[in-house]
């Protein structure tokens, strides 16, 4: 049996086995329930608050990322402005670049006409003035007056600007030619930065036999290489005619090294042109000539070193001939001494020979079968 005391009313009563287990179950399960009641309220109160905290975590968050949103797209839309302010700039400029080289070449364009009209008048002019000079004189006139007239503008105008520069004649034939004019010109270390030679062709309009610039080409080559000249130019009135040679510069280096053929009113335009250019590779002729100097000194020396040996091999080639025939020579004598000591030699026997037969003769030997000699001996005894 069990006792049991009730809590509200303090009675106590009595309780079987069965009964006390009974009881003891409902209370278990009662406590149970209310106990499993509790925990499932606090889970769901838990999972209730996890639920609420995660949800203000999510909505944080996607406040957050619509902020960084915002502000991407902010930075998006500015660096889109910049871009279109930059294009519109960009474009700005190239348009005013444009703007500005298209009046610049315009300028320039308006300026190379106005200049290749004056060009253009003053090539005619002289054109004219040359056919009516050469209507005028006889052949050797005209070459001459050409000539004249190209020294008379390089004294005029470039002497001035190059008082050292050479610009004579050629009257230096060599292999039975020479070209017009030889221009020289040296930097003030006295190294040659460029060398010309000039040929002057022109005729008159009633010549019979026309002639063409190319006919004198070769020539004007042949001439500029035997002067060591690095340039040649032909100076032509021939062809008046050809649109080629009255444009201006021609050159004709496909043809020959280094050569133009010109008219006379670009004489003094190709000279400086060429001086100018030439100028620009002074540095490296100087090398050039500083090479050539030493190699030239190596030359020499090399050159007076087979001298030398030249030379000494001659001497030597002398001395032993010379001593060839000392030695000959000491043969002969030796041999013409040993001929003489072999005659001294017999001369000594035959005097040994001739001594022993003087020791051997005796009177007795004298008397013997002379008795007029022994008889003498006798006396004398």
């Amino acid at each position: 049996m069990k006792e049991l005391k009730c809590p509200h009313c303090g009675n106590v009563f009595t309780v079987d086995e069965s009964d006390y287990v009974a009881l003891l179950g409902q209370v278990r399960n009662a406590e149970f329930e209310t106990e499993l009641s509790r925990r499932i309220h606090e889970l769901e109160q838990n999972q209730q608050a996890k639920l609420t905290a995660q949800l203000q975590m999510e909505k944080v968050q996607n406040q957050l990322q619509q902020q960084q949103l915002q502000a991407q797209l902010q930075q998006l839309q500015n660096q889109l402005q910049n871009a279109e302010q930059q294009k519109e700039l960009a474009v700005a400029q190239v348009r005013q670049k444009a703007t500005e080289s298209y009046m610049k070449k315009e300028q320039e364009l308006a300026e190379a006409k106005t200049k290749w009209t004056e060009q253009l008048k003053a090539a005619q002019e002289q054109v004219a003035y040359y056919k009516d000079l050469k209507q005028r004189m006889s052949t050797k006139m005209v070459g001459e007056t050409l000539e004249i007239h190209c020294s008379t503008l390089f004294n005029q105008l470039l002497r001035p600007l190059m008082p050292n520069a050479y610009f004579e004649k050629d009257n230096e034939v060599v292999e039975g030619t020479k070209g017009d004019f030889v221009f020289r010109d040296k930097s003030e270390d006295g190294v040659e930065y460029i060398s010309i030679m000039f040929e002057m062709k022109n005729e008159n309009d009633e010549t019979a036999t026309k002639h063409k610039n190319e006919d004198f080409l070769a020539k004007l080559d042949a001439d500029r290489r035997k002067k060591g000249c690095e340039y040649a130019v032909l100076v032509s009135m021939l062809e008046p005619d050809s649109e080629l040679y009255n444009g201006g510069i021609v050159d004709m280096s496909h043809r020959f090294e280094k050569m133009y053929v010109i008219r006379p009113q670009f004489f003094i335009p190709l000279i400086t042109l060429l001086c100018q250019t030439s100028k620009k590779s002074l540095d490296a002729k100087r090398e050039l000539a500083l090479v050539k100097a030493q190699q030239v000194d190596v030359t020499n020396f090399e050159e007076k070193l087979m001298a030398f040996k030249d030379g000494f091999t001659r001497n030597v080639r002398l001395a032993n001939e010379r001593f060839s025939d000392a030695i000959d020579e000491i043969d002969k004598t030796i041999a013409h001494l040993t001929k003489v000591r072999e005659n001294l030699i017999k001369s000594g026997d035959n005097l040994s020979a001739a001594d022993k037969k003087l020791q051997d003769v005796t009177i007795k030997r004298l008397t013997n079968g002379n008795p007029t000699m022994k008889a003498k001996f006798d006396e004398v005894r």
